[in-house]
């Protein structure tokens, strides 16, 4: 079996900005305290495609996030969501759950949900309306009237999802959505992200310390390495999409893929790890 092929041709270079892509990052660097935390870091993401960022702890992959989003300001390069390239018109236009559910303790599941569409000005009857229309698919329409404490882990974590979808921006980060869950609970809500986000043709990205989820959720596995952050290597995982997920879990592409990530994380950056 020959090795995981790492995309260098220039039309899948991570470099490259596609005429279709919602979210182009290009050369972007950014400091803290005077010390490099990214450096050229470029990467696109076409409408419909699911990324995902693989890296260690303090390679600077919520960091990159906070500058997709806006939160932050970078030291150069640019960034494009949508056709938004200013800062300021990032913020507020760009979707973003973090590992953390942040739901508002004094508001019920609905109001949660509906609190980014509320922000932009939508009316309380249209809001409901659009809570309502999505939330059986998510799995919250029992528990709408319900407060945040009453909540599993996992039903919080699809509450806090919903209200980072409903705003429709192009452009969806996700930052460890499921790190603080059980590995059960986990595993289900992976699948359900993935039959959610099937037929949405938003520009996803997410950060995560899982190399199995990478692998099962994306399109393209980004691996990243530190001092200071940079992309190594952009991975196209093609793993057939027939198969359910424990046999794509067991599959010898699942295996071979995590074999090459996990040699890339270890610090080969040729990803030799893979098998041959």
């Amino acid at each position: 079996m020959s090795p995981v092929p790492l995309t260098t041709n220039k039309a899948n270079d991570v470099s490259v900005d596609h005429d279709d892509a919602l979210l182009s990052v290009a050369n972007v660097g950014f400091d803290y305290d005077n010390t490099p935390i990214l450096d050229e870091v470029s990467l696109t993401v076409d409408r419909g495609e699911f990324v995902a960022l693989v890296g260690p702890s303090g390679c600077g992959k919520s960091t990159l996030l906070n500058l997709i989003s806006g939160v932050l300001p970078a030291r150069s390069g640019a960034i494009r969501t949508g056709n938004r390239v200013i800062r300021s018109d990032r913020l507020g236009n760009v979707s973003y759950m973090q590992q953390k559910d942040l739901l508002l303790p004094w508001r019920s599941v609905a109001e949660n949900s509906r609190l980014g569409i509320e922000l932009r000005g939508a009316g309380h009857a249209d809001s409901m309306e659009q809570v309502e229309r999505l939330s059986r698919s998510f799995g919250l329409a029992d528990v709408l009237d319900m407060m945040p404490w009453q909540l599993s882990g996992g039903m919080r974590q699809r509450a806090a999802l919903l209200r980072a979808v409903l705003p429709e921006n192009p452009v969806l980060l996700l930052d460890e959505p499921f790190g603080a869950l059980d590995a059960i609970t986990r595993r289900s809500l992976q699948q359900w992200l993935l039959n959610t986000l099937d037929t949405s043709d938003r520009a996803v990205v997410l950060v995560t310390h899982d190399v199995e989820e990478s692998i099962l959720l994306a399109d393209r596995v980004l691996v990243m390495a530190p001092n200071p952050g940079r992309i190594v290597a952009n991975i196209d995982v093609k793993i057939d999409s027939s198969l359910d997920g424990a046999d794509t879990s067991t599959s010898p592409r699942f295996i071979e893929l995590k074999k090459r990530v996990l040699s890339l994380l270890n610090g080969d950056e040729s990803g030799s790890g893979a098998s041959q």
